[in-house]
């Protein structure tokens, strides 16, 4: 059974939401975008909190929203959903509260107990069936949170920003959990975050929404090789120019020029890395390469290196090192030359 929606809101003047949107079976699908891109909107579409104004969400036969005849309320809709701050009853134990979906169902309370204490185990939390959230850490509840989500065997899950309220310590073991678990789920899933790594850790396919519209759509590594927006450019950590291709030149639209490795026509994107941009004091000479001078606009600590925001024809991110930094003193207003091997390019057309 495919879930296949089309989800039409018009909230306001300002903002509509126009999202085809198909899930296979076993299939995790990553929806990112910036804020107010219509992420939110969607999923609360989806899970019935919110109706649609047009379009349709329908489940192999079954239709959930079809304006303006059919309406299928929350409560009647097979899902489960993790919500970012796990949103888990404080007055029940992790027991109770993963076998609170069941409850609800009208399962007694000896099998909804076996079903929910089944669904501990698998997360790893036998240990604290008894346990209240307050007493349970930040991994611990995002555990509990998808157990209560998939104990009812749901037909969609939905996760809502699932590892944002955890520390870049925790976040790492609990990813690699969380994989495993939607590894075994063949549900349809939809991973809702405005991080990059989960999406591309978790999920078989990206949509990227803008301004309520689908702007990319493919696999991480699709959209990590070709971005089509710089909001995904920044997404995925690279440099993004548009331009027109002639030969191995392309003249870009925000100004100047870059030499490309293979010949093109016609508009194109270049994309590069920010690794792949190097800095002097001086004009280099040497091997054949896009140089062109630069100001430095901006310098900030980026994960292992720093990030120099350049000023220029093109403007561009550079990575360097912190020896880097020292040596050619790279502060606001600093003139330097940039580099760019054109076989660090990459070309495609828009």
């Amino acid at each position: 059974m495919t879930l296949d929606a089309d989800l039409r809101v018009t909230r306001d003047a300002a903002f509509r939401l126009d999202l085809p949107l198909t899930i296979a079976p076993g299939e995790v699908v990553a929806l990112l975008g910036p804020n107010g891109a219509g992420k939110t909107t969607a999923l609360r579409v989806l899970a019935g909190l919110l109706p649609l104004t047009g379009g349709h969400i329908r489940l192999d036969d079954q239709v959930w929203d079809e304006p303006p005849a059919v309406l299928v309320p929350a409560e009647r809709r097979p899902i489960g959903v993790v919500f970012q701050d796990y949103l888990l009853f404080n007055h029940l134990s992790t027991l109770d509260n993963v076998a609170f979906g069941l409850r609800a169902r009208g399962m007694d309370r000896a099998g909804a107990r076996a079903r929910a204490l089944d669904w501990i185990d698998k997360v790893g939390l036998a240990s604290h069936a008894h346990a209240r959230p307050r007493s349970l850490s930040g991994g611990q509840a995002q555990r509990v949170a998808l157990a209560r989500a998939l104990v009812t065997q749901p037909a969609l899950l939905l996760l809502d920003e699932p590892l944002a309220a955890l520390d870049a310590g925790t976040k790492l073991h609990i990813r690699a959990e969380l994989g495993r678990h939607l590894a075994a789920y063949d549900g349809h899933t939809l991973l809702v975050t405005h991080d990059p790594l989960d999406a591309m850790v978790l999920a078989d396919r990206l949509v990227i929404v803008e301004h309520g519209r689908v702007v990319q759509e493919g696999t991480p590594t699709q959209v990590a090789r070709q971005p089509r927006t710089d909001y995904i450019a920044h997404l995925v950590g690279l440099n993004l120019h548009r331009g027109r291709a002639e030969g191995t030149v392309v003249h870009l639209d925000s100004g100047g020029t870059l030499t490309i490795a293979e010949p093109a026509t016609g508009p194109v994107h270049v994309a590069f890395s920010p690794a792949a941009v190097s800095l002097h004091p001086d004009r280099p000479t040497g091997s054949p390469r896009n140089t062109w001078p630069v100001t430095v606009a901006a310098v900030e600590q980026h994960a292992h290196t720093v990030r120099v925001h350049l000023d220029g024809a093109p403007s561009v991110h550079a990575d360097v090192t912190a020896a880097v930094v020292g040596e050619l003193r790279l502060v606001p207003g600093t003139r330097l030359w940039a580099a760019l091997k054109a076989t660090e390019t990459r070309t495609y057309s828009t």
